[in-house]
């Protein structure tokens, strides 16, 4: 469990950008190792924060990490999806939040549990799985997936441009033998791609374990569904703050949160836009915050991280 104590990207910033009202309802969508959670909770006053994770080695460690704030009633810890953010918030009697913040993307702790199966660096049985009690991992992923899905998937949440070689090398290996760990999969993949694109760029492996997490996890779905539900919930003079790692991800927040904060396409010529009409939120930030130079050389995690801000201004 030790693994847990790792470093927070953007933490103040992030925090700082829900403009922490001292007795107002917050959550914490992704508690983690509980950077964000902790931060929050030295703001509240009578206010009251709710931390969810569906990782229960992460509700484990902060039950033991932040037993006082529990104790005196200012935190609750949920085991959820935060894509069952109104369902779990609802059961607590909350039906009005102040601020929800984000921290997209797989723990420090999940890739550096080698056994969990996220890193193309550690060998492990093929698993990927945010969710222990979740029935579909990597391993299935990997040898059951039709050849299309693979392409798809790996096109799709990998951005991966040898996605049709990569799954024909995948679909070929596994006819032969199951692909059963990471270090296999690895492997494989190098074998998809051309030599000569293998000597540039990160990890040749990098962008389809992004996909197959992605695929496992649903991860994208989970967050326009999580999303969507968080600013419904959000009251006047209320704060999202998210932090993506990832193009998609970044991209899917930025045009929610532009959707939201826009006026819909009106009726030419018209002198003045109804009350009705006006956008009931604003972003706060108009290009996304990233980390600056003293974070990007104390966390190399840092380096893709992106926060994006959108406040609530009617009802």
């Amino acid at each position: 469990m030790s693994g847990f104590g790792h470093v927070t990207v953007l933490l103040h910033e992030a925090v700082n950008g829900l403009d922490v009202n001292p007795d107002g309802t917050y959550v914490d969508a992704t508690l983690g190792g509980g950077g964000h959670t902790a931060e929050i909770l030295k703001q509240l006053n009578k206010g009251h924060l709710y931390s969810f994770d569906q990782d229960e080695e992460a509700i484990d460690y902060n039950q033991q990490h932040l037993k006082a704030p529990i104790s005196a009633g200012k935190l609750t810890l949920i085991h959820d999806n935060f894509r069952h953010l109104k369902a779990a918030l609802n059961d607590q009697g909350v039906n009005k939040l102040d601020g929800v913040v984000y921290d997209l993307g797989v723990s420090s702790p999940q890739f550096d549990e080698a056994d969990r199966g996220f890193s193309y660096r550690m060998e492990a049985r093929l698993d990927m799985r945010m969710d222990q009690s979740n029935p579909l991992d990597a391993w299935q992923v990997i040898n059951k997936w039709p050849y299309e899905q693979l392409v798809r998937i790996f096109y799709r949440y990998g951005e991966e441009k040898f996605a049709k070689p990569i799954a024909r090398r995948i679909e070929k290996t596994r006819e032969q033998h199951p692909i059963d760990t990471t270090t296999d999969l690895v492997e494989v993949i190098k074998e998809g791609i051309p030599a000569a694109a293998r000597r540039h760029g990160g990890h040749p492996a990098k962008k389809v374990f992004q996909a197959v997490r992605i695929a496992v996890n649903d991860e994208l779905t989970a967050l326009e569904d999580s999303l969507e539900q968080a600013l419904d919930l959000l009251d006047v003079g209320g704060r999202i703050s998210v932090i993506t790692f990832q193009s998609l991800e970044d991209r899917l927040v930025k045009t929610m949160f532009k959707e939201r904060a826009s006026l819909p396409e009106l009726p030419p010529n018209l002198p003045v836009i109804p009350e009705g009409m006006k956008p009931k939120f604003k972003l706060v930030t108009r290009k996304p915050i990233t980390p600056n130079t003293d974070e990007l050389t104390e966390n190399h995690r840092a380096h893709s991280a992106k926060l994006r801000i959108i406040q609530r201004i009617k009802i």
